[in-house]
Order: C-alpha cells, then sequence, then structure tokens
C-alpha cells in the first residue's frame, strides 16, 4: 500500500464529508415524508378496515381525485388502520435516521433497513428506485471519496462544489411537486390525464436525475474542502 492510500484511508476514517452527509440527510428526510404521507391517507381515507391483499391503494376507487392517483403500496399488515400507523412511525424514524445516524459507521445500513420496513408497511412503491441510489452514496460519508476524484475533472471541483445546494433544492422540489401532482392530477395549462400523467413521471425522472447531480457536486464540494 502506498503512503498515499494510507493518508486516504486514514482520512476516511477520521472524518466523514459534510455536504455528502447533508445530502444523504435531506434525501432521506423527503423519503421519509412520502412514507408519512401514504400512511395519512391510509388512516383518514381508509381508517380500521381490511386490506384486500398485498397491494393497497392509499387512495381508494372513490376517492380518486383523478384516475392515475391512487398512491400505490404494499402492505404485511391485513388493516388500512394498523398499516397507516405503520407507516408514519417508521417514516418518523426514518427522517430521525437520516438527520442523526446516518453518517454513523452503520448509518447506511440503518437507512436501507428502514426504507425497506417502510415500503413493507404501506410507504409507498415508486421511492424504491430513490431510496436504492441514496443508499448507496451515504456509504461514501466517512469515505475519501478516491472514485468521485478519479471521475470528476479538476477544473469542475470547484464550480461544482459552489452549487450542490442548489442542484439539491432543485432535486427536492422537483420531487415534492411530482408528489403533489401524483395526488391531485392538477398541472396548469394541461387538461387531458394522460398530459398531467407524463408531467408527473418527467418531474420524478428530473428528480431522479438531479438526486445523482446533487451527489456529485456535493462530492467535489468534499473534495474541495479536504484538498
Amino acid at each position: 500500500m502506498t503512503e498515499q492510500a494510507v493518508a486516504n484511508a486514514l482520512d476516511g476514517m477520521l472524518r466523514f464529508n459534510p455536504a455528502t452527509r447533508t445530502v444523504s440527510s435531506v434525501f432521506g428526510v423527503m423519503l421519509a415524508l412520502a412514507g408519512l404521507h401514504h400512511g395519512l391517507l391510509e388512516i383518514t381515507l381508509h381508517g380500521n378496515t381490511p386490506t384486500p391483499g398485498v397491494h393497497i391503494q392509499a387512495i381508494g376507487r372513490g376517492q380518486l381525485m383523478w384516475e392515475a392517483g391512487t398512491e400505490d403500496a404494499l402492505t404485511l399488515i391485513p388493516n388500512f388502520l394498523l398499516t397507516g400507523v405503520a407507516a408514519s412511525i417508521v417514516g418518523l424514524g426514518l427522517a430521525w435516521w437520516s438527520v442523526f445516524r446516518v453518517h454513523t459507521q452503520r448509518g447506511p445500513a440503518g437507512f436501507l433497513t428502514l426504507c425497506v420496513l417502510l415500503t413493507l408497511v404501506g410507504g409507498g412503491i415508486g421511492h424504491v428506485v430513490f431510496f436504492v441510489p441514496v443508499w448507496a452514496y451515504s456509504t461514501r460519508i466517512r469515505k475519501p471519496l478516491a472514485g468521485w476524484r478519479r471521475i470528476l475533472p479538476h477544473a469542475a471541483v470547484t464550480p461544482m462544489g459552489s452549487a450542490w445546494r442548489w442542484v439539491l433544492a432543485l432535486a427536492v422540489l422537483t420531487f415534492m411537486v411530482a408528489l403533489e401532482m401524483s395526488v391531485f392530477g392538477m398541472v396548469a395549462g394541461l387538461g387531458e390525464e394522460q398530459q398531467v400523467l407524463y408531467a408527473t413521471w418527467a418531474f420524478l425522472g428530473a428528480s431522479l436525475l438531479l438526486i445523482n447531480a446533487a451527489y456529485a457536486c456535493a462530492a467535489a464540494s468534499d473534495l474541495a474542502t479536504r484538498a
């Protein structure tokens, strides 16, 4: 092992990357709110009624604001009220963990466990494509970011590092807009439901791209700080 490799390993063990940690915390809270959102819908719209099976819809057919606004989810609990309570509790737990524990040695493992549990107790299905990359990036919080150092052009580190907060804000905004569009189905200037559906998917896709961009910019910021 070279001297530089030893220095990188020690640096990774002794420090965590603050920008990467912040991005992970914010996205963790964002996913927790999405799960809590499902839980509250299950409690208020269905109450103490049995579920039709493992696959459920947080918004029932008689409660829809538009055709695609069903808020599909999975649950291992055969009761809407208990499912909603469980999703709400796990969602709050995920938010707490994301803020206070995700940067610890077992933080990423705990984050992934809570996300999987949230999926199994009615917290939604669509967030799976979001929590997997967030978990993967969170494993870099306590690492020296050698991979990012190889990937990012040296000249781009400073401008990217200065933009990570803005990219993070845009990622959260597009995700929250898509979340509300999925429930209410209302977009200014769009009248047909098919167009609203395309717009919802477009915002979700943009949010996913921006999440990756936010982590890249956060890594640039952390690399600049380490330098």
